[in-house]
Order: C-alpha cells, then sequence, then structure tokens
C-alpha cells in the first residue's frame, strides 16, 4: 500500500482492493479443493476458535461496552462448536447426489468471495460463524469490522487466518479490513470480485447490500412477541422469558420483546416475573424509559444498547436494585403511540394484556408489523392446537414454542440451523427466510440424461399447438408407403381407420386400446386361433404393463416407434406364427 496516501477513506478503499484481490486469487485454488480437503480446513479453523473463544469475548465486551462475557462466550461457541456439528457430513462441493430414478447429479459450485459486513453487537461471534460458513461452502471472505468493533474483530480473523493456513488453506483465503470505514464497506460490497454479500447491521447497511448491485443476504429487525396462553406453564415460561430477555442484554436481534397474555393472567404473569428479579416500572418509570430508549424517529439510543438493567435504571433515573435482570414495562397498545412496543435492544421487557386468545394473536401480529416482519415469534403453551393456529398466523419465519427466543432462534435450544444471519424472507425484503448456512453460499449445478421424447412430455390438447397441426393425409400416404415398401397388403380403409385412431390419442381424445376382439390381450394365449391388434401405440402398452397382460401382433399389425422403445423394456409383444416375417420388415 502507498505511504503516500493520507485520508483514512483513500487508505481503507485501497486495502480493500487489495485484499479482495489476494482472496479471489486464493479462492482460484481452494475452488478445486475436495470435500474431504475442505471439511480439514473447516474444523482446523473451528478448533482455533474454540481454543480463543473466552478471550475474544472479553476483547469484544471491553472494546464496545455491548452485553456481557458469559454470554458473548455462550455465542463464540454456538458458532465454532454447535455450528461445526451441525455442518458435519453435508456435502458442498462437487457431487452433492446422484438421482438414478430421474437421471439426474447434483454438483455444488462455490460462489467465490464472501464479503461479510459485521456488526458491532455481535462483533466475534459473526466473524466466526461467517467464515466457517464461507469455507465450508468453498468460497473465500473478506470481513469488515464495525468501525466501533474492528479490533476485536481483526484479532478475531487473525485466530481464523492461521488456523485456515496451518490446514493448508491458500494464503489469503480469509481477509480482514483493518481500515475498516463506511466507504471501505460500500468499495468491498461493489467490488467486481465480490460474488456475493453476508450484511448483518442496521437497516441502512442492510439496504446498501441489496442495492449493491450483487446477490446479497441481510436481514431484518426483530420485535419478536411472545404470546403465554393459558394453557402454558407460566412460572416456567416466565422464567425462560426472562433467560432470553436478559441474553448478551438484549442485543440479539431475536430477544423477546413484549409479552401478550390475556388479562386475567395478569396477576400471576407479574409475580411470577419478580420472582426472577424483574423490575416492574409503574407509568411514571415507563415513561421516564420510553424517553431514554427510542428516539422520535423510533430508531435505539446506542448509549442503551447492550446495557445491563440496573445502568439502564439508573440512566432513566430509576431506583432499581443492583440485581434487577429486566425492567418490565406495560403498554396498552402497538404502534408509534406507544413506544415501548418497538425493539429495544436492551434488557426492556413490554408486557400487553388481552381480552382472549384472538386478540392475543391480533396483538401478536400488530407487534411484527410494526417492525419485526418475518423475524421470530414465540408462543408459550401446552395446548398444540393453539401453538399450531400462532405458526400459522404469525408473519414470522421462525415460530418458537416453550424456549427463550434468542437460544431457540440460533439453535442453542432447538434444531433449526445454528446461525447468526436469520433471514426475514421476502415480506420483510430479504432474499432468504433461512437460517443462512453453507448451502445459501453454493450454486447447484444439474446434470441432466434425456429421459423422454419430447412429445411424450405433454398430456395437454394444446400440445398440437406447440408441435404444429398434422396433416392427416401425409400420415395415411406415409403409413401406406411403407405397408408397400414391405409388400404388405392391407386394405386402403383399415390404414385410415388406424391412423385416425392414432391422431386422435395424440390429440388428448380417447386413449382406449384399438377395437379387437376380447382376447387380443390376454393374460395366456387361448386355445384357437387368436386375433391379431392391427394397431398398437405407446399408451396400449402402458396399458397392458398396468394390467400384466400380453399384446398379440402380426406381421401386418402397425407399432408405434415409442410403443415399440416401451415394450422392449416389458416385454409385453407376443408375435404370431409369422414373427421371423415381422422380425425381418422391422429390421430393415
Amino acid at each position: 500500500m502507498s505511504s503516500n496516501l493520507k485520508d483514512p477513506d483513500l487508505i481503507s478503499v485501497q486495502e480493500v482492493r487489495s485484499k479482495v484481490e489476494e482472496a479471489y486469487a486464493a479462492w482460484q485454488r481452494y475452488r478445486t479443493f475436495s470435500q474431504e480437503q475442505v471439511d480439514g480446513i473447516v474444523e482446523r479453523v473451528a478448533a482455533a476458535a474454540r481454543s480463543h473463544a473466552r478471550r475474544l469475548a472479553e476483547l469484544a465486551v471491553e472494546e464496545t461496552g455491548y452485553g456481557n462475557v458469559a454470554d458473548k462466550l455462550a455465542k463464540n461457541l454456538l458458532c465454532c462448536d454447535v455450528l461445526p456439528r451441525a455442518m458435519r457430513g453435508l456435502k458442498t462441493v462437487g457431487v452433492l447426489r446422484e438421482l438414478p430414478e430421474q437421471k439426474m447429479v447434483e454438483i455444488g459450485v462455490p460462489m467465490g468471495v464472501v464479503a461479510a459486513i459485521l456488526p458491532t453487537t455481535n462483533p466475534t461471534s459473526t466473524a466466526i460463524y461467517k467464515t466457517l460458513i464461507s469455507l465450508k461452502a468453498g468460497n473465500g471472505i473478506v470481513l469488515s469490522p464495525h468501525p466501533r468493533a474492528k479490533a476485536c474483530t481483526c484479532e478475531t480473523a487473525a485466530v481464523l487466518q492461521q488456523a485456515a493456513l496451518a490446514a493448508g488453506a491458500p494464503e489469503g483465503l480469509v481477509q480482514c479490513i483493518y481500515n475498516s470505514t463506511l466507504d471501505a464497506t460500500n468499495a468491498l460490497m461493489k467490488h467486481p470480485r465480490t460474488s456475493v454479500i453476508l450484511s448483518t447491521g442496521g437497516s441502512g447497511i442492510v439496504r446498501a447490500a441489496y442495492s449493491s448491485g450483487k446477490p446479497a443476504f441481510g436481514v431484518g429487525p426483530g420485535n419478536v412477541p411472545v404470546l403465554l396462553d393459558r394453557s402454558a406453564q407460566l412460572e416456567e415460561a416466565v422464567a425462560k422469558v426472562v433467560e432470553g430477555k436478559s441474553f448478551d442484554y438484549g442485543t440479539v436481534c431475536s430477544s423477546e420483546q413484549c409479552i401478550v397474555a390475556e388479562h386475567d393472567l395478569r396477576e400471576p404473569i407479574l409475580a411470577a416475573l419478580k420472582t426472577r428479579k424483574a423490575f416492574v416500572c409503574d407509568a411514571r418509570q415507563t415513561e421516564a424509559l420510553a424517553r431514554l430508549l427510542l428516539t422520535p424517529n423510533f430508531t435505539v439510543n446506542p448509549d442503551c444498547v447492550g446495557q445491563a438493567a440496573p445502568k439502564i435504571a439508573r440512566m432513566a433515573g430509576i431506583q432499581a436494585p443492583a440485581d434487577t435482570s429486566v425492567l418490565v414495562v406495560e403498554i396498552q397498545g402497538v404502534g408509534k403511540q406507544h413506544p415501548l412496543s418497538a425493539e429495544k435492544l436492551s434488557p426492556v421487557l413490554s408486557l400487553y394484556f388481552v381480552a382472549d386468545f384472538a386478540a392475543a394473536l391480533d396483538a401478536c401480529e400488530a407487534l411484527l408489523r410494526f417492525g419485526g416482519l418475518g423475524h421470530t415469534a414465540v408462543i408459550h403453551a401446552s395446548d398444540d392446537t393453539r401453538i399450531r393456529e400462532f405458526a400459522l398466523r404469525m408473519p414470522a419465519f421462525r415460530v418458537l414454542a416453550n424456549t427463550s427466543a434468542p437460544q431457540g432462534s440460533t439453535g442453542i435450544t432447538t434444531n433449526v440451523f445454528p446461525a447468526m444471519t436469520l433471514g426475514c424472507g421476502a415480506v420483510a425484503g430479504n432474499i432468504t427466510s433461512d437460517n443462512v448456512g453453507p448451502l445459501n453460499l453454493i450454486n447447484i449445478k444439474r446434470l441432466a440424461y434425456m429421459t423422454r421424447k419430447a412429445e411424450d412430455a405433454f398430456e395437454s390438447r394444446e400440445f398440437s399447438e406447440i408441435s404444429g397441426p398434422i396433416d392427416r393425409h401425409a400420415v395415411v400416404a406415409a403409413v401406406e408407403r411403407y405397408l408397400a415398401k414391405r409388400d404388405l397388403d392391407q386394405p386402403p380403409a383399415m390404414t385410415t381407420a388406424v391412423v385416425d385412431r392414432f391422431l386422435e390419442s395424440k390429440r388428448g381424445g380417447s386413449t382406449t386400446a384399438p377395437a379387437s376382439p376380447p382376447s387380443a390381450v390376454s393374460g395366456t394365449p387361448a386355445a384357437e386361433p387368436l386375433p391379431i391388434v392391427d394397431f398398437v401405440c405407446e399408451d396400449d402398452v402402458r396399458r397392458a404393463v398396468a394390467q400384466s397382460k400380453k399384446i398379440y401382433v402380426g406381421p401386418a399389425s402397425i407399432i408405434t416407434p415409442s410403443a415399440r422403445d416401451l415394450a422392449l423394456h416389458h416385454d409385453v409383444l407376443v408375435m404370431t406364427d409369422q414373427k421371423k416375417a415381422m422380425r425381418k420388415s422391422t429390421s430393415e
């Protein structure tokens, strides 16, 4: 890099250009690696991340001031312990699977260089996660840290880089931007060598990713509703809500935001919350928190993100015990008139009481539509009918039952794919509703062998419009020439009748076998002479196969080419005494 560069933005943009080129060059070699080689590198990188997981968690809290070390450690371990185990045995490069019945082969093709945009709330865990899924998919990666978390992110990247190199990865496959700026991030997303973007952060950076002109995986906010049904074990359910809401001080987008329950459950729920060291605010305290947490345009006050509940209480002028787990505020509705019904990214939990289950469903849907479309919704209940009704109704793509939301949505307590990027689907403007994994970062090539002729692919009467009109007289003339060439005499009327039946079957008309005495298609030969079928089409053969019967033909019988091909595989046609003549004519 030139020492003449002084401007931080120019320096960062030049760094991006250099590192993307390096990652691309390394990927040109890595794309030829076998599945075994790829898996060996992934395992080695994951092991290195595990050995440094606590240290990296401490660095993240120290640099950003968000969350706490214990929960940051849990998120790191989700990405370097749970995630690698979920990916073991997963085929991502080369032949993925063979489908002999369909005569198809599926082949995994890496995308190239992944541009990974990282957040300040989860700077180390997301770096581990995005690197591992990119490597598993056969890709290179360039990490772009949040400017307020670049030290801990770059240290994480260094651990991953060294482990990848030691495992045999090409040098430069894992890169990190040390001089991260907004200009650098935009340059990374738009670089010609960038193949796909994994963007985690605020709505602005996600929109930038989608407008970059590159394939992009961005996610939306999560205003997660929690329905506490009357069939739930309330004390257990409330304990899980508090555990989820307090996890890393609310920095996970899938953290619980609002409990919704029926009015007559109010007192039991409040009592259970207090048992779990929740501080229930009065009306004045609730108003003070609303002013503190959210700006007039409903963005979250960054000074409150990921802070402990007692600290937020002090900032709002509230005297709360030092061991307070969450701050609880009761709201009277959802929307702009009720600011605390929005996402809060802190251990502040709303309560909203309604008349009945139907109203609870309405309220939960309203919360999602107010700022969490497509993300996550939770229900605590023992009535599975209500759980299913909730799941079908909610416009969320992770519907969790009887678990804490952050742990359930990311795959710690459920069997959803372990992930830190949770797609919100088309309803939220996202390309996917998946928990994003390595299969989202590959393309699938399909090798397909011919299995049928074009004319056999259609059943519609409109096929004749595709294949063009059939000239009946030309077909009759062709059949007569064929018969004459082989010295086979057949009355013209019979030839015409056979051709008409054939054309009718192609037009989607009657598909019954040509008129013939009942013994023409039979399970066993009759003792007396057998009548011979004068015409056999493919449908006649299919019917005979389905009924386990034979079709008896003679030298004058007309057999369509597709019928003959199919019959050869099923031993359906039975030749009469003139079979030598028939064989002679068909082989000419």
